[in-house]
């Protein structure tokens, strides 16, 4: 996706690095000064990005002065350039989906969320963040759907152990990464474990509240009886089904970790 704001677009696919000649007095003597139209592009870009921050900025003050201020408010910068990212620089459409956002925040009240406060859930070992990140940097969220009974506990913990771990990894982002991993480890799978409004509500928050943060999604040894499943899922999780890959184990194994990063229940 480009970083652009969709004026700036057409000038960066056909800009070519240029240079200019300074010619001295002496003919023998003709320094060259070189400069990159990419790069002026760039701090165009930069400069621009800026303005249409504090334009929101400015707009969300004015009228939504009631959202919260602070980390994941109204005047975090870095999230309003998210949001702005991912609406391709409209302002109104960034504006729309980030006061969603920031309004859900409240409601579902994630900045309470604590390891105590999900300890049940998790310790099902159904999700987890895992301790390193993959061979592309990222940092990777493990999903054992064997070990999810929707019965078990009340809907609102497993969704609140879910956006936990979603900020968990999130926060484990190293600088310059911007998106996560999400493993399904689908072995041992069987219809008792079949959730489908479960995994709406993870796909839904995904696309609403944290947009473009999960930049691929592996379904791992998929047994058959969840391809049906799979395909009554498709169409609720828009745009992500794109970002599914179903691979075995073993591709898991070989071309997302080292030896030493390798999840323990990848190692057997």
């Amino acid at each position: 996706m480009s970083l652009l704001p969709a004026p700036f677009r057409h000038h960066l696919s056909s800009a070519q690095p240029a240079t200019i000649k300074t010619v001295a007095k002496s003919s023998s003597f003709r320094p060259v000064v070189r400069f990159s139209v990419t790069n002026r592009l760039s701090d165009t870009n930069a400069d621009n990005s800026r303005k249409l921050v504090m334009k929101v900025k400015e707009k969300l003050e004015k009228d939504h002065y009631n959202l919260p201020t602070g980390k994941n408010g109204r005047d975090d910068e870095e999230l309003i350039l998210w949001f702005l990212k991912d609406r391709r620089f409209e302002v109104d459409e960034a504006i729309l989906k980030l006061t969603k956002a920031i309004k859900w925040r409240k409601e579902f009240g994630v900045s309470d969320l604590t390891e105590q406060s999900v300890r049940r859930a998790a310790a099902t070992g159904k999700s987890y963040v895992h301790d390193s990140l993959d061979v592309n940097g990222r940092p990777v969220l493990i999903v054992v759907p064997s070990k999810h009974i929707p019965e078990m506990y009340d809907r609102l913990e497993d969704e609140r152990l879910c956006v936990f771990l979603l900020e968990k990894a999130l926060s484990k982002l190293p600088d310059g990464k911007e998106e996560i991993l999400g493993i399904f480890d689908l072995r041992g799978f069987g219809l008792k474990n079949s959730d489908l409004s479960f995994l709406t509500f993870l796909f839904d928050v995904l696309y609403y509240y944290y947009p473009r943060r999960l930049g691929q999604v592996l379904f791992v040894d998929a047994p058959f009886v969840f391809q049906p499943i799979w395909q009554l899922a498709k169409p609720l999780v828009k745009s992500y089904a794109s970002l599914v890959r179903f691979c075995s184990a073993d591709d898991v194994r070989k071309e997302y970790f080292t030896e030493s990063t390798l999840p323990a229940s990848f190692k057997h």
